[in-house]
């Protein structure tokens, strides 16, 4: 598919996937860690994927990103199979634990160059521009004074926005960011909720930011997708209920509470008049799903 073809379609497209791990031995069953997920996100959408820990989050993850192929339906990303569209640059991609060694004698320049190194034959240099697209990079995450520090030197912040300044620097159209507020405190979030409405905005990206965390959430997202190995709600952050969330965080609460009622039921057939309903419509081309079974 050529550039001009990807503005035409939805940046995500999801068509009844599934994923059933295979069993880990003979005679074991495989685990089902996704069911029935479908799911269109269009291009410019801010999405936050909200789920307890096990809920299927990072499976989802590596499907949309072409790491794991799945059991079941169909998967697009900007018209075209994940692979192709990763192996093309458009999907930027900020993992929950950062792998790299900050041992590394490698300055914030040349982490931020990686993806874009990897992409040249041999020793190549690189083009006039991936320097501007390192450049603006760095730009953008403010790290142009720190551009010859040894990346092992730098804080926990500042590697946390050079490996964004890496995920961005091959000029994605969207950027999927696993757990990134993590440990982090309410004055962080705020700050990182800023810096990624710039990036946005600035790049014109898709942004999907995945977390168990509520408030980081809605501190990024403008639409929600509630996942509980399948699709509970997808709509605007406003509009979760305390049945929605109950639901979705089921199995965190029962170990606590024991086993969970939930009262979830469309407002339109609800004649009590002490529940107080708040429902936004959703503009994607599904059903949005409220209190799904699971």
């Amino acid at each position: 598919m050529s550039t001009s073809d990807h503005t035409r379609v939805p940046a995500i497209d999801l068509e009844q996937v599934g994923y059933t791990y295979p069993p880990g031995g003979v005679g074991e069953v495989g685990v089902e860690a996704l069911r029935d997920i479908t799911m269109r996100v269009e291009q410019g959408t801010r999405l936050g994927i909200l789920g307890p820990n096990g809920g299927g989050k990072s499976t989802l993850i590596q499907i949309m990103l072409g790491m794991l192929e799945p059991s079941t339906g169909t998967v697009r990303v900007f018209g075209d199979t994940p692979a192709r569209a990763r192996h093309e640059g458009l999907i930027g991609y900020l993992p929950q634990r950062i792998r790299a060694d900050l041992d590394w004698p490698l300055s914030v320049e040349q982490v931020v160059a990686m993806p874009l190194r990897a992409r040249t034959t041999g020793f190549a240099k690189l083009s006039s521009d991936a320097h501007d697209a390192i450049e603006r990079s760095l730009e953008l995450l403010q790290l142009q004074d720190l551009r010859h520090r040894r990346v092992g030197a730098l804080s926990g912040g500042q590697v946390q926005r050079v490996m964004i300044a890496r995920a961005i620097s091959t000029r994605p159209k969207l950027l999927v960011l696993d757990e990134p507020m993590l440990g982090v405190d309410v004055s962080g979030q705020q700050r990182f909720a800023s810096l990624i409405d710039t990036i946005s905005t600035e790049l014109g990206l898709t942004t999907i930011v995945v977390t168990h965390d509520m408030r980081a959430l809605v501190a990024v997202a403008d639409r929600v997708a509630c996942l509980s190995r399948t699709l509970h709600f997808h709509d605007t952050p406003e509009g979760l209920t305390p049945s929605v969330l109950a639901q979705v965080f089921a199995h965190d609460i029962e170990p606590i509470l024991g086993e969970v009622h939930i009262d979830a039921h469309a407002a339109a057939d609800c004649d009590d008049p002490t529940h107080n309903h708040h429902h936004h419509g959703c503009d994607h081309d599904h059903e949005s799903k409220e209190g799904g079974a699971s």
